[in-house]
């Protein structure tokens, strides 16, 4: 049941991203600019998506790296590296001090979201829209979680864009 609801999920997220309005303050025609918004949105949601039903379940492991155990800023340098040819530092302490800062309300299809857990212990996941996220949680492996959902609310830390 839970596969289905996040199938689904993924199928409403990849809709919505279809008819995304086009930048006013772009320099091209408002056309072309909502063309290559949304095909960009669709490619970067494809490849989030298919990243992540490959990776779905895979086991939590401090210091993991491999479909075996894998931690949550192994999890996010590999989407970023693989589906984004993006490079990330390994630690979730460097992840969170690259890129530049977005404002909550800002938060795109693909920023990193970071949390405080507890002193000395930062988590980070990759944003879906729509207040979803993927990590590597340490109680379920890879998988979705929601920003609303009140555990995560109270330890949501920053938003980052690498792109």
């Amino acid at each position: 049941m839970i596969k289905l609801g996040l199938v689904c999920t993924f199928i409403l997220l990849l809709s919505a991203c279809s008819s995304s309005p086009s930048d006013p303050d772009s320099s091209t025609t408002p056309v072309s600019s909502a063309h290559s918004h949304s095909a960009s949105s669709q490619a970067l949601h494809y490849a989030l998506t298919q990243h992540y039903q490959q990776w779905q379940g895979t086991p939590y492991r401090w210091g993991g790296t491999s479909r075996q155990g894998i931690d949550c800023s192994a999890y996010t340098q590999r989407v970023y590296r693989d589906a984004l040819s993006t490079p990330l530092p390994r630690t979730t302490h460097g992840q969170a001090k690259g890129g530049y800062p977005i404002d909550y309300q800002d938060a795109q299809l693909g920023d990193l979201v970071f949390f405080h857990i507890r002193p000395g212990l930062r988590h980070v996941g990759i944003y879906l829209g729509n207040q979803q996220f993927m990590h590597a949680s340490t109680s379920q492996g890879v998988t979705v979680s929601r920003l609303d959902n009140p555990y995560w609310q109270a330890r949501f830390w920053q938003f980052r864009r690498y792109f």
